[in-house]
């Protein structure tokens, strides 16, 4: 019976947790996407309902929406609810990015990157006007490392990924561990064939000098702290309302 119950409520929660996504993804669409924009779209499971209220609004509203993608699973969102794809080269400034994120904090310092995809979210976002946060309850922290316990992902070209990693635990503390796939054997690789460094931090940092320096190390693609980079953040609560957050916004 108690396994019953365990399960059970696992399946509750799982639904609350779906259910948040999507309202969080549909409020951020309803505000910030008009006919004529060209939308970054992110990576991840709450981008998947942005993405469903997207193609509905387009339908619906009979409006002219290009989206350029961050990730091959974007790609695939967009081509299959059949909405217009396109690329940087073709439309290199974006009206709004909608992306979904790892942790956020209250001065909208996002990580970003569990998926693997941190590099070419942050080149999208960073051509975009206004860059939208899309997340649920789970993801909402006053400070970075509450919510979030995987570490920070940074992506590293293959043949430097042990010197970056020794270099980084060396400067700043904890661990930095080659991400390992789950269903296949070796090394996660990104779309644009790297591998990703997770660094698991034991201590508070002034992110905007971190994420500078670890930058400038040899081997070092790019790191998955936005900082600076979000508008406004969207989360999906608990009980089916959405909060709004902007950056200096008090968590509450």
């Amino acid at each position: 019976m108690q396994r019953a119950l365990s399960g059970a409520a696992r399946i509750g929660a799982r639904m609350a947790e779906e259910a948040a996504k999507r309202s969080a993804a549909r409020a951020a669409v309803e505000q910030h996407v008009r006919g004529g924009h060209v939308v970054g779209i992110g990576s991840g499971s709450t981008v998947v309902f942005a993405v469903e209220r997207l193609s509905e609004k387009v339908k619906s509203e009979n409006l002219k929406i290009i989206c350029v993608p961050t990730s091959f699973q974007a790609r695939q969102l967009i081509l299959e609810h059949g909405l217009t794809l396109s690329d940087l080269d073709r439309h290199p400034e974006l009206d709004v990015a909608i992306d979904g994120a790892d942790e956020v904090d209250s001065k909208l310092t996002c990580i970003k990157g569990g998926g693997g995809c941190l590099t070419q979210e942050k080149i999208v976002a960073s051509c975009a006007k206004r860059f939208i946060v899309v997340a649920d309850y789970r993801k909402r922290s006053s400070e970075l490392g509450q919510q979030w316990k995987k570490g920070v992902p940074i992506e590293v070209v293959p043949m430097a990924y042990v010197p970056v990693g020794r270099t980084i635990a060396a400067r700043f503390g904890g661990t930095a561990d080659l991400r390992m796939a789950v269903s296949k054997a070796g090394p996660v690789v990104t779309d644009n064939g790297n591998f990703i460094l997770d660094w698991k931090f034991d201590r508070k940092h002034d992110w905007q000098v971190v994420n500078t320096q670890i930058t400038l190390i040899p081997g070092v693609v790019e790191t998955g702290l936005f900082i600076g980079m979000a508008e406004k953040a969207y989360f999906g609560m608990q009980d089916g309302s959405v909060a709004t957050q902007e950056p200096g916004d008090q968590k509450n």
